[in-house]
């Protein structure tokens, strides 16, 4: 079951990407076992006994917003990676649809979707996938080399995307010369060489050692905001998904089980499995004061107005400094947003939020 979040509910103009009802079965006569499942109520495990077929994707729907970064994470297993090549449809689905700043990509016949994938979608491998035989600008250009742009301009384009992921010292260089973080540097370099709309990333930092995969975090965020790209980023790792994700769609057993922000995942999981999964995840760095206030013309109300010296923090503060603030003040924090008083914490909510980790009422 998919547990929409407040934003979801808002108009749709600003949704870059649309999938809709995306069913992906591996084996034969899938639609007819599409269709029993559909009319029968079949589980994932009575599928596989009765027509030795696997439920990758079930019923997935998902909407994306222009210019966000949006994580879809899960075990293994969990049809994380299955899903997302559907957005190019490297992998055809079953049954459903996918649409991308308005186009049906399931419609498009061959070359239409060649073209497609070159200029409008570009991917990031967890195993670099870069040519051995080339060098490390030759691998950058290689999407517009496909694309036919002659080689003065698609080198000049690489040369400059090389410096945007501070690689450009290193492109007269091969793939083998470069260390692995360096690599996926590379194949980010490439994919974004062709300037897509869409960056679709599957597992990009997982093969890396932890402190390479953080500084790559980093440096994502960073060029994220500047070049504003709509990215798909598949992980395994909730972390990884709390730190760098705007909207993080949590999938099991092929199906996505809950969708929103970090904050409202951990403030609010949809179900015993989505509890589990967010248990170890300080939310320290998550809850923001919105989510622990109590609206300001309630406690005024039962109360009485806090004191002028009060202090006042943002709307978006996380749990952390109102920790640190609580600890220099016995008053409670008024809350602001856009100038305006919305809310009160007290030392009591703020402990029953770290201790229970749900919204308090």
């Amino acid at each position: 079951m998919t547990t929409l979040s407040s934003s979801d509910v808002q108009a749709s103009e600003n949704y870059l990407i649309e999938v809709s009802g995306i069913w992906k079965i591996f084996g034969d006569n899938a639609q007819t076992v599409l269709k029993e499942i559909r009319e029968r109520n079949l589980s994932k495990a009575e599928v596989l006994d009765r027509y030795n077929a696997v439920v990758g994707v079930a019923d997935v729907n998902l909407q994306i917003r222009e210019g966000e970064i949006f994580c879809i994470m899960g075990l293994s297993g969990s049809g994380k990676s299955t899903l997302v090549r559907h957005f190019n449809r490297l992998l055809e689905p079953t049954a459903g649809k996918i649409m991308i700043e308005g186009t049906d990509v399931m419609a498009l016949e061959s070359r239409e979707l060649q073209r497609f994938r070159n200029e409008k979608i570009g991917m990031v491998f967890q195993n670099f996938a870069l040519l051995p035989h080339r060098s490390v600008l030759d691998n950058v250009a290689m999407p517009l080399e496909i694309r036919g742009v002659n080689k003065n301009e698609r080198m000049r384009v690489a040369a400059n995307i090389l410096k945007v992921v501070e690689l450009d010292a290193w492109g007269n260089k091969f793939a083998h010369e470069l260390s692995g973080g360096m690599q996926q540097r590379v194949g980010l370099a490439r994919a974004l060489a062709a300037d897509p709309d869409v960056l679709l990333m599957d597992e990009p930092f997982s093969a890396l050692d932890p402190l390479i995969r953080r500084q790559l975090q980093d440096e994502f965020i960073q060029l994220s905001d500047s070049m504003n790209k709509t990215t798909v980023f598949i992980t395994h790792d909730l972390d990884e998904a709390v730190r760098i994700g705007d909207q993080i769609a949590i999938m099991r057993d092929g199906e996505v089980v809950q969708t929103g922000t970090a904050e409202e995942i951990v403030m609010h999981p949809a179900d015993s499995y989505v509890t589990d999964f967010v248990a170890g995840i300080s939310r320290l760095k998550v809850v923001r004061a919105h989510a622990v206030m109590m609206p300001y013309e309630e406690y005024a109300t039962s109360e009485g107005h806090p004191s002028e010296n009060a202090p006042n923090v943002d709307h978006d503060e996380s749990l952390s400094a109102l920790i640190h603030l609580a600890i220099d003040t016995d008053s409670p924090i008024v809350v602001t947003q856009n100038s305006k008083k919305v809310g009160v914490i007290t030392r009591s909510r703020l402990l029953k939020t770290v201790i229970e980790g749900t919204e308090v009422s």
